[in-house]
């Protein structure tokens, strides 16, 4: 008891559900970062800088389809990325949601122009 007389303060559902789920992730990225680091050589897929063990700290494991509950064992939704090109990645992502429609975006519209709409034309003209 506390000299208040209220029994000592435990933790709080919350608190065990944060530390839980924490626990839970912490232990789901250790599997899948020890998986893609046996898969992949130790090179940042976007800049091409190589990693030693001393600094394997700063290469994370990034998931293509940005679903981190997604991990084949062939690594295919992963790749290593340094921690500079990871965070840049994600900003790309959190950008394109902001501002929907612009140049680059997720949604933007898809090229209109068609190069080759008028090849079966030009094609049979020179054989005339």
């Amino acid at each position: 008891m506390t000299s208040s007389g209220k029994p000592p303060s435990s933790p709080s559902k919350l608190d065990q559900a944060l530390a839980d789920q924490r626990r839970h992730q912490a232990e789901r990225e250790r599997t899948y970062r020890e998986q893609a680091l046996k898969l992949f050589p130790w090179i940042c897929a976007r800049c091409g800088r190589e990693f030693t063990a001393r600094r394997l700290r700063e290469l994370t494991v990034h998931h293509k389809d940005h679903n981190h509950d997604n991990n084949p064992p062939d690594g295919s939704n992963w790749e290593l990325l340094c921690i500079y090109c990871h965070d840049n990645e994600h900003q790309r992502y959190l950008e394109a949601d902001a501002n929907p429609g612009a140049v680059g975006s997720r949604e933007s519209s898809a090229a209109t122009h068609n190069p080759f709409a008028n090849l079966k034309d030009l094609l049979s003209r020179k054989k005339d």
